[in-house]
This record gives C-alpha cells, structure tokens and sequence, in this order.
C-alpha cells in the first residue's frame, strides 16, 4: 500500500518519504487527503484552542 506526504517546503504531495523528514507530514493513505493536510492541522489547532478555553 502506498503512503501519500505532504512536503510543507515544496506545497506538493510526494508518493513515499523522498524529502527530508522535519519537511513532511504523514503518511496519509490517498493522495486526497496529503494534499488536506494543512487544512486538517488547521482544524486540529483550532480543536485543541477551544479545549484549553
């Protein structure tokens, strides 16, 4: 099975770890949600925010 990351240097989903590893977050299972996943950090951010309210 594959493995999908998104490189936050580059804004580009990478098929399998090709980038340094401080420059990637993942793995994802489709490519559809590596290109998510700034969005879900985001969401997850604003989770963990409201949380500590």
């Amino acid at each position: 099975m594959a493995e999908y990351w998104y490189n936050v240097t580059t804004g580009k989903v990478e098929q399998g770890a090709h980038s340094s590893w401080r420059h990637l977050l993942g793995p994802y299972e489709t490519y559809d949600e590596a290109s998510r996943a700034l969005e879900k950090v985001q969401q997850r951010n604003e989770e963990w925010e409201q949380d500590d309210e």
